[in-house]
């Protein structure tokens, strides 16, 4: 009889085992497909435009990255409030960032086709001044002062190639050598070449919602542009360091804002020591000259998730690279600059950018230096370029040059778009010089709000050592405007797969200072699909086409194929 009764007992209790069992499976189950959910509408959407594989050479791209331009994804968990941020798998809760892309070393060679200009002397002779359109070349003269006027500002640095890391004696208000997290902390220096905060270690490091204040100016130069001396936080030494949500302030020359140095010396396209640094929801403010929001050289690699950074000084781009390139991922948040030669983007480096606001209230938009890429998926970049700075003849929104200073090497400039909107209120939309430079558009609204309305100018300006080469490649992409090409430049300009082009190719160029430029074009190549159609707004001259002649509409106007009437 016990028996029995311990039987029935048993029986009882291994129902409701079984029953709690299964309903548990079926909540995990509905947990998972809810996570699967939040996260694919985070995710942006297929472009259906390619830009190319990088070749051989360039290093693995962050993982996630499906070459079209779409950075990774945000780390599991991560909803675009850092208050409510849920570290994904993986993560030990010391700050852990989300691990490492392979072979993050800079390259930024390629997957846009192209040959690189005839020329140049990639010896790293500076050039006549800096980039008109944002930082000026990062040299200094040797005796720790920066070149006068920043980027592009005409002056030449003055000797030196710009030193190296063993030279720099680094200083730091506060500095954390070894793994730990630290939440709601106040790191300040008022003092000249000092950091607020320095984390120089192998380990893992978070700072939550922290508060950095920089103020103290430095001359250092160099060692400020190339390896973080006077910043507000230098990272550095291998360190991986995720920082989320709080501020950062700097008011001081010289004073980047978060600076991460790779290690790699200087060395561009050489791999760094691994140092990466993750920001998620932070707002960062510089208003000093030669003070980028978020700065990577050396090989880095900087992630960023919604950040909202404001530059006022000259040669100042929210998004910075310089000498030793390294890897920049945006994703989201908005990035201002209103200073002279600070560009939103200055790109010395291999840096993707998507669903971001990018303004530049003064100089061009994005400036890319040398063998570099920017690539910008569903974007929306605004420019207003209305003075020159140093060596550049003429306002642009979207500049691709090589300055020869050395903080780049020479090779083909590369920039992407797909999505989004680009407004360029003053000169001309693209401008390249000096390299050869690929751009590849796709489904971009594109607005031009200068009176000239030109849409790429390929000539001389204030560089020299390499041609003008470029290759204009769009896709389902409607372009209009005159498109510029110097009498010394060349230009391949393809459409494809239903885009549209209204406008005309010319050779006759006046700068921004009246001077004259070129009086006819040199080498042109178009190549039309059967898809796609150009719709004269002049006579234009070709030097090559390929291409069914029904797809010119001339609209009273005449097409000449190596002197010969096509249309």
């Amino acid at each position: 009889m016990k028996r029995k009764r311990i039987i029935s007992i048993l029986s009882l209790l291994l129902g409701i085992l079984l029953l709690l069992g299964c309903t548990g499976k079926n909540n995990a189950q509905e947990a998972e497909t809810a996570a699967d959910a939040s996260e694919n509408a985070g995710t942006s959407g297929e472009t259906g435009f390619s830009f190319g594989t990088p070749p051989d050479g360039m290093g693995q791209p962050p993982e996630g990255w499906n070459g079209e331009g779409t950075p990774p994804a945000p780390p599991e968990g991560w909803n675009g409030d850092s208050q409510s941020f849920t570290p994904p798998e993986g993560w030990n809760g010391d700050g852990t960032p989300p691990s490492l892309p392979e072979n993050t070393e800079q390259s930024s060679q390629g997957g846009f086709g192209g040959q690189p200009p005839q020329g140049g002397n990639g010896n790293g002779q500076p050039p006549q001044g800096g980039p008109g359109n944002g930082q000026p070349p990062q040299g200094g003269n040797g005796n720790g002062q920066p070149p006068q006027g920043g980027p592009g500002n005409g002056q030449p640095p003055q000797g030196g190639p710009g030193g190296s890391a063993a030279d720099v004696t680094y200083s730091a208000a506060t500095e954390i050598t070894a793994a730990e997290t630290q939440e709601r902390q106040t790191y300040t220096s008022a003092t000249a070449d000092e950091n607020a905060l320095l984390i120089g270690t192998t380990g893992t490091v978070e700072l939550r919602y922290p508060t950095v204040v920089k103020t103290g100016d430095s001359n250092g130069g160099d060692a400020c542009n190339f390896y973080g001396l006077n910043a507000g936080v230098l990272c550095k030494d291998g360190a991986q360091v995720t920082i989320k949500g709080g501020t950062i302030e700097t008011a001081a020359d010289g004073a980047n804002g978060v600076f991460c140095y790779g290690g790699n010396g200087g060395r561009n396209g050489a791999e760094g020591d691994g140092t990466t640094v993750t920001l998620f929801d932070t707002t960062i403010t510089t208003t000093g000259n030669g003070s980028g929001g978020i700065m990577t050289t050396g090989g880095g690699t900087t992630y960023a998730y919604e950040l909202i950074i404001t530059t006022s000084g000259q040669s100042s781009a929210p998004i910075r690279t310089d000498r030793g390139g390294g890897t920049v991922v945006v994703d989201g948040g908005t990035y201002t600059s209103n200073g002279l030669g600070s560009p939103a983007i200055y790109s010395t480096a291999d840096i993707t950018a998507a669903n971001a606001t990018l303004v530049s209230n003064l100089s061009e938009g994005v400036v890319i230096e040398g063998k570099n890429a920017v690539r910008l998926e569903n974007c929306t970049l605004t420019a207003n370029n209305t003075q020159r700075n140093g060596n550049a003849s003429f306002l642009d929104t979207i500049m691709l040059y090589q300055s020869m200073s050395g903080d780049a090497d020479t090779g083909t400039a590369q920039f992407a778009m797909t999505g989004g909107s680009l407004v360029s209120k003053s000169g001309h939309v693209f401008h390249v010089t000096n390299t050869n430079a690929v751009i590849e558009l796709s489904g971009v609204a594109i607005e031009n709000d200068d009176p000239a309305n030109v849409l790429l100018s390929v000539c001389a300006d204030g560089w020299s050592g390499a041609k003008n080469v470029a290759a204009l490649n769009v896709k389902n992409q409607t372009l209009s405007g005159t498109i510029l090409v110097g009498s010394d430049s060349e230009l391949s300009l393809t459409l494809s797969e239903g885009s549209s082009f209204t406008g005309a190719i010319s050779g006759e160029i006046v700068n921004a200072k009246g001077e004259t430029v070129s009086s006819e074009a040199g080498t042109v190549r178009v190549t039309i699909d059967a898809s796609s159609t150009w719709t004269l707004t002049a006579d234009t001259y070709l030097t090559e086409f390929n291409g069914d002649a029904s797809s010119i509409i001339t609209n009273g106007f005449a097409l000449y194929v190596n002197g010969e009437k096509l249309a």
